[in-house]
């Protein structure tokens, strides 16, 4: 079956800004750096994620703060600026998911790759931040367990933590969160301490380096523990949070990884439950290291199928 490329041209008018580091123009860069291999995957088009949808992780009060703002161009804080196509670009970063696992049900495509933004997983239940609007993979996760599939494991490898997606299923069993990032570093979450609470304790598993962790740092957690949680867990369906900020390039962090190490990281994932896998674009902000990381995890992708 196909690897998927979900993508919107809405999302090149999400503007933040040209000196924003969130810009349209790191998805310029996926698209001609993934030219050569486009033909080898199945292009679809993501739906506009319904209000219910939304609603099924976001308050109301959050998803009326997000429309409006668009409507205006208003900054929701300091980091998270909209603009007039904001709130629609957000709808269909939501619905990129949606759209992967009707497709995986539909049995069309055995993964996916959502090239999308705004980004989504540090927007907790109540409010929008750190770049991110709503949070795109938890609304994926909600919706993929009311279609059948019972238990999500969602992968986390961008190098800020997503304090979003891990708030939003802290106290669930049902889904779990495991992160490698950079700590201490925005947005101040993440330890080790951090393992879950009430009926959701020991579904929570953070991996915190320190600025300069490299290849041999963060490869060996999706070598050895990786596979360990598999092997508990028992997930039906494996989310991942693609950030390619912990590139040794990005500007907006210290982690060394390569661009080679990326793609190992990839191809464990890949490798490590034969689970279908659904990518979700998060944060990356050196425009050619984010262009090439990009295409190296869907080669992956392509040769794992």
């Amino acid at each position: 079956m196909a690897v998927a490329l979900i993508y919107d041209p809405i999302f090149l008018e999400h503007d933040t800004g040209e000196s924003h580091p969130e810009n349209a123009n790191r998805l310029r860069s996926i698209l001609h750096h993934i030219e050569p291999i486009k033909d080898q995957l199945l292009w679809l088009t993501p739906q506009r994620a319904t209000y219910d949808l939304i609603a099924n992780v976001h308050s109301e009060e959050q998803i009326e703060t997000v429309e409006f703002s668009s409507q205006l161009s208003h900054a929701i804080d300091a980091d998270t600026q909209t603009s007039a196509a904001s709130y629609e670009a957000a709808l269909k970063a939501a619905g990129a998911g949606i759209t992967a696992v009707d497709a995986l049900l539909d049995k069309r495509i055995s993964s996916a790759f959502s090239v999308i933004r705004p980004p989504g997983h540090h927007a907790s239940a109540t409010r929008s931040m750190g770049f991110c609007l709503f949070n795109n993979i938890a609304i994926t996760a909600r919706y993929a367990q009311e279609m059948g599939f019972e238990k999500i494991l969602i992968v986390d490898f961008d190098v800020h933590h997503g304090n979003g997606t891990q708030d939003i299923f802290y106290n669930d069993p049902t889904v779990f969160y495991f992160s490698t990032h950079q700590y201490p570093a925005y947005p101040g979450s993440g330890s080790n301490s951090e393992c879950g609470e009430a009926e959701g304790e020991g579904f929570t598993l953070n991996f915190p380096f320190q600025p300069g962790s490299g290849d041999d740092d963060v490869i060996p957690v999706y070598e050895e523990y990786l596979p360990q949680v598999i092997e508990s867990f028992q997930p039906d369906l494996l989310l991942v949070s693609a950030g390619y900020d912990l590139h040794a390039a990005d500007p907006l962090a210290s982690l060394n990884v390569s661009t080679e190490g990326i793609a190992e990281i990839v191809s464990l994932i890949m490798e490590s439950t034969e689970v279908p896998k659904l990518f979700f674009l998060e944060g990356g902000y050196h425009l050619e290291a984010l262009g090439i990381s990009v295409k190296r995890t869907l080669e992956v992708m392509i040769e794992t199928v």
